[in-house]
């Protein structure tokens, strides 16, 4: 049996699941909190949590495989910390392995949400089989996770895989502090500056905008209101994605022609925008990467659909016992 906690900004999740063989991973149980404590009251609740989940499912530590921790970064897998995540306040320099592994007497693994869920469509998903894979989250932000030669890179301070650093243009939307960004140009945040951008264009010379009727809302545009014209066939909306796919197909053949991939997988946005962004995207990564390594990578949306987070845990629980 394995034990997961996924731990997030808004929200974090306890799961017992369990992998038998090659198999699926199958989630037995599972309870969600609001992340509304300090960060040890919060572990407390999590530990708390677990352990009721465990006696209600007549299981004891010592039925446990492995524990995983997925949590936001920035963060130390190799010292088992947690370092001052920007949407987790106050989680400083936090000993969650150390803290874990002492309450449940198991192995524990930390690793930052995106290598979470590499591993999982690694294992689980739509990069099952596999050498080398490249999961980009794709949502509110843009991170990747990176399966390299059959093994999850991490980098030598865990910061590899952060491509939403990587500026494609001078000027543009502003992603991880940089305006240009892939970040800025390819995630949930991104594309709602883009719109307010070219809705207020639109709206400052008299026209009319189907999803936004004055400048006052330009704040409440999210990606969501957007894709959401955008299926109605709005043209501006189309247009926004179009521009969002132009560099997100940018940044893919950055990818593609340094790691050479067999797949890159994107969670969220692109699961429910594919085919607003398929069509631009392609035509960019025909033409900027080099056909060597486009010809071999497929790029496909996550297979694991809602149950990512959670699996991305269980995950991590099955890789624990091997990295010690």
């Amino acid at each position: 049996m394995l034990l997961g906690f996924d731990i997030g900004g808004t929200k974090c999740a306890v799961i017992i699941g369990r992998s038998e063989g090659d198999g699926p991973m199958e989630i037995i149980d599972k309870v969600a909190m609001p992340t509304t404590q300090p960060p040890y009251d919060m572990i407390e609740q999590l530990f708390a949590a677990a352990e009721n989940l465990l006696a209600k499912n007549n299981l004891k530590n010592a039925d446990l495989k492995g524990i995983g921790i997925s949590c936001g970064g920035p963060l130390s897998s190799k010292k088992g910390l947690v370092l001052s995540p920007p949407n987790l306040p106050g989680w400083d320099n936090i000993p969650i392995v150390q803290m874990t592994e002492e309450r449940f007497g198991r192995p524990a693994l930390l690793q930052n949400d995106a290598n979470a869920c590499a591993v999982a469509e690694w294992k689980y998903g739509a990069g099952r089989g596999c050498e080398n894979v490249i999961f980009l989250t794709f949502g509110t932000g843009m991170g990747a996770g990176l399966i390299l030669n059959g093994q999850l890179y991490s980098g030598t301070s865990d910061f590899a895989g952060e491509v939403g650093h990587l500026r494609l243009s001078d000027m543009g939307p502003v992603g991880f502090g940089k305006a240009g960004s892939f970040e800025g140009w390819a995630s949930g945040g991104g594309i709602a500056q883009l719109a307010q951008i070219m809705v207020r264009e639109r709206l400052q010379v008299g026209e009319k905008v189907s999803f936004c009727g004055s400048l006052d809302d330009l704040p409440k545009l999210t990606a969501k209101i957007v894709a959401e014209a955008a299926h109605r066939g709005d043209d501006l909306a189309i247009s926004i994605y179009n521009t969002c796919a132009e560099y997100l197909g940018r940044g893919l053949s950055l990818l593609i022609d340094i790691l050479n991939p067999e797949v890159i997988i994107m969670g969220s946005i692109y699961g429910r925008a594919k085919s607003l962004l398929d069509t631009r995207m392609m035509q960019v990564i025909e033409r900027e990467a080099y056909i060597g390594a486009r010809q071999v990578c497929r790029i496909v949306p996550a297979g694991l659909g809602e149950n990512i987070g959670d699996i991305a845990a269980l995950s991590l629980a099955a890789m624990s016992r091997s990295q010690r």
